[in-house]
């Protein structure tokens, strides 16, 4: 580092030398920054030194040391900031003599009118006051001799630091819970327009704590960039106590663009994202340090026992959970399992991701760290799994959150969603909003999988919903940009082309319903005709409808109001209605295929179940061979009860996940010349974990379902019962409808649920136990969310009654709640 030197004369190292190098050195534009704090502490410890060589010579006080702490003691001296000060001294010298030399020192300080925290202590005093108050062991921890006794000082800070370290299974949780306290008291400094650089959450106070957590050895705090992090906050601290001329820590909105003119930055907006993005540091770093923190004194607090239940041997090895493919629970975070290959699995870092806000858990750094150094990039078009991962990951509410911050703080998100960077850290100078932008859409997202279940796509909803403001990165109207980027980032994350024109629609009009609906007249037909126009369709106003709702919520608290949403829910009534010449007719029979009609013959001629499995390819891997993401799974059989359930149930057993499906009869004629009805079952599934079982193993356990001797229920219950599953995100509760219009020949019954092992198993229960037909049955999962159309129909073959399909709504509901 290079540092500044300011000389004085030797005769001019009292109060006015002092106070006018310290002007010459404020003033210098040269070196700003670290040289220039180092520089201050310098020239200041070369005039207490002075001070107090003065003092002890008029006094006679032997056996005495001044000592600097807190920020002072780490040579960081802003232009405004305290001198934190001990007198040490070892009790020899009496208490006139010891008051005296304080004065001699003190009041040259005060003179001149700088800010002075000071005390008076004997080593014994200074340890004993450490014990009691936690803020004044901090502060120590930092000391440093300036004038006097050395020795003195560094015995002292040898207990103190021996101290720290013995007493830290209980300081530290101390620590933290002050730290929290001030969170809350202060705010996001990453968030606030008018953010306090010291105080708030992710500011210096947060950077010296974590300098006390690794004096302590129990853990340290991730060190890339925390360094500069800090640099930068001190920096912005200096140019506003320069701008000001006052001991201030707040950046107000009046002093943001001569601070920024300080420190040579573009403008207000460049200040705010580079103190923004120095804050994001400094609490990624926090969160993961006071994680590592708790583990370390939870396990060394159940050691002792644990060797003492296993008779002094060794501790029993950390339990590893599969979460899913690669992806494992170990002491209490989310890892890699051993098998895992990120150079070889693109879709890894996703995966992990969403088992990690699926679960609640945090996702080590140390795999996020490893999966950006190591993970081989997503082809383009992404493959399928790799969108439903992601739309897992949007879809676990506010455990997003964690997770998604995570894979920002190594550069992931950019890595996957290049658009991503323009919104990173991009202030919004609106008061209504409450958070950057990037972080709204994230928040967006997070409201959105709240109503999941008042839309058939939840898929394109979630994703509307992290792109809607993605346009605010670039000039003009962010709708217009932002619908062109939208489209862009929907296609490389490989929706078809329908879905990308949604989802580039609702971010185009994601304003439309709260501007429309409060400002213009909803009695003018053109009005509502217009609306209509826009959005095209009732399915993509769903959408919108749920859009606007989280959009609102996740700006701030005087963004939505019962007012607003009634006035919005009445336009979307009205729009509707225009758009309900959509009413969608009977799917055109759809002929099987070849195999399909080959399988079915078969069962025809048996009587028996049959299998195919076919895996699905997606782009070759680096060896050039084709990785396969799923498996194909077609099951024909004679039409009989209970088909539903019992081949639902039997790929539960299995631990596969059905990610869709569908079911339908087919008429074959019989060799006495009748027309059967023959099932064919189409899957689309995968392994939660591990291999795919064997396609004859599926059928054995298939017929053993079919003919009583498998309990499904009681072996998922066992399961369940043997290794029950971590508790998760709370999602909202299953829907179950009745379409309106669905069609013709059946009663359409819609669930809307969040996918689960055995989802589809208990659906098709709850329908057999009604005593309804199957007809046909149309199951998605989109992410974490599963869509679900069963076409159902009377034992006369005919639609149900109103009264009825209501009550077997209700049924499917209760089975699922």
């Amino acid at each position: 580092m290079t540092s500044i030197e300011v000389t004085t004369e030797s005769e001019d190292s009292g109060p006015s030398g002092y106070a006018a190098a310290r002007l010459r050195l404020l003033q210098e534009k040269a070196q700003p920054g670290p040289p220039r704090r180092a520089a201050l502490a310098s020239l200041t410890d070369d005039w207490l030194t002075a001070l107090f060589a003065t003092a002890t010579e008029q006094t006679g006080v032997r056996g005495a040391a001044l000592v600097a702490v807190g920020g002072y003691g780490r040579g960081e001296l802003s232009p405004r900031s305290d001198l934190d000060l001990v007198l040490l001294h070892d009790g020899s010298a009496d208490a006139g003599a010891i008051a005296s030399l304080a004065d001699r020192i003190w009041y040259p300080v005060w003179d001149l009118g700088l800010a002075l925290d000071h005390s008076v202590r004997t080593p014994g005093e200074a340890r004993k006051t450490a014990a009691e108050d936690l803020k004044v062991q901090l502060g120590l921890l930092d000391a440093r001799s300036v004038a006097g006794d050395r020795g003195l000082v560094a015995a002292m800070r040898t207990t103190i630091l021996a101290d720290w370290r013995n007493q830290a299974p209980k300081r530290l949780p101390a620590l933290d819970e002050l730290c929290r306290e001030r969170a809350e008291r202060q705010g996001e400094l990453q968030f606030l327009l008018e953010p306090d650089l010291k105080e708030a959450r992710g500011g210096l106070r947060d950077a010296t704590a974590l300098r006390a957590v690794a004096a302590s050895w129990v853990a340290d705090a991730p060190r890339e960039g925390l360094f500069e992090a800090r640099r930068i906050l001190l920096d912005a601290r200096d140019a506003l106590h320069l701008t000001t001329g006052r001991a201030t820590d707040r950046l107000a909105l009046q002093e943001q663009d001569q601070v920024a003119a300080a420190l040579g930055l573009l403008d207000a907006d460049a200040l705010l994202r580079q103190v923004y993005e120095a804050a994001r540091t400094v609490s990624y770093a926090t969160d993961v340090t006071w994680r590592e923190v708790n583990r370390v004194l939870r396990a060394r607090s159940v050691r002792p026992r644990l060797r003492a239940m296993l008779g002094g041997g060794k501790t029993a090895a950390t339990e590893r959970t599969p979460l899913a493919e690669g992806v494992v629970e170990a002491d209490g975070e989310v890892v890699l399992a051993r098998t895992a290959r990120p150079e070889r699995d693109a879709v890894l870092v996703l995966r992990a991701a969403a088992a990690a806000a699926q679960s609640e858990l945090p996702i080590s750094r140390h795999v996020v760290r490893h999966l950006a150094a190591a993970a081989s990039p997503l082809p383009v078009p992404w493959p399928a799994e790799a969108r439903e991962e992601l739309v897992t990951l949007l879809g676990a509410g506010e455990a997003t959150i964690p997770v998604w911050e995570a894979l920002e703080a190594e550069g992931l998100i950019t890595r996957l969603l290049p658009d991503w960077e323009r919104v990173h850290c991009r202030p919004q100078r609106n008061p209504v909003h409450t958070w950057t932008v990037d972080r709204h859409l994230v928040e967006a997202a997070v409201r959105a999988s709240s109503l999941t279940r008042r839309v058939g796509r939840p898929d394109l909803l979630l994703v509307a919903a992290l792109l809607h403001d993605i346009g605010k990165g670039w000039p003009g109207d962010h709708s217009v940009a932002g619908e062109v980027i939208a489209r862009d980032v929907a296609a490389r994350i490989g929706f078809d082309q329908h879905d990308v024109g949604v989802i580039a629609t609702l971010v185009r009009h994601h304003l439309l319903l709260v501007e429309t609906a409060t400002r213009r007249d909803l009695d003018d037909p053109a009005t509502v005709r217009s609306v209509a126009t826009a959005v095209g369709s009732a399915s993509t106003l769903e959408l919108l409808h749920a859009l606007t709702e989280a959009d609102a919520l996740a700006t701030g608290p005087a963004a939505w109001s019962t007012w607003r949403a009634s006035l919005v829910a009445d336009l979307v009534t009205r729009v509707a209605a225009v758009l309900a010449g959509e009413a969608t007719a009977d799917p055109e029979p759809v002929e099987p295929s070849a195999e399909q009609e080959r399988l079915a013959i078969e069962a025809l001629r048996t009587g028996e179940p049959v299998l195919a499995l076919h895996a699905q390819a997606e782009t070759p891997n680096e060896d050039g061979e084709p990785e396969p993401i799923g498996v194909e799974l077609l099951i024909a059989l004679p039409d009989r009860p209970g088909v539903l359930p019992a081949a639902a149930g039997v790929l539960a057993l299995h631990r596969l996940t059905v990610r869709a499906a569908d079911l339908r009869a087919v008429e074959l004629p019989t060799e006495l010349g009748e027309c059967v009805d023959v099932l064919l079952l189409s899957w689309r599934v995968a392994a939660e974990y591990g291999s795919l079982p064997q396609a004859a193993r599926l059928r054995a356990d298939l017929v053993r379902a079919l003919d009583g001797s498998l309990d499904i229920p009681a072996r998922l219950a066992e399961r369940e019962a043997a290794y029950p599953r971590r508790r998760g995100v709370k999602a909202p509760p299953p829907r179950v409808t009745v379409a309106a219009a669905g069609s013709r020949v059946a009663t359409v019954i819609e669930v809307r649920a969040q996918d689960a092992p055995g989802l589809l198993h208990r659906i098709g229960r709850a329908l057999e136990q009604s005593a309804v037909r199957v007809r046909s049955a149309h199951v998605s999962t989109l992410g974490a969310n599963a869509v679900d159309a069963f076409y159902v129909t009377g034992a006369d073959g005919e639609p149900l009654s109103d009264a009825r399909a209501t009550e077997l709504a209700r049924e499917v509901e209760r089975a699922l709640g």
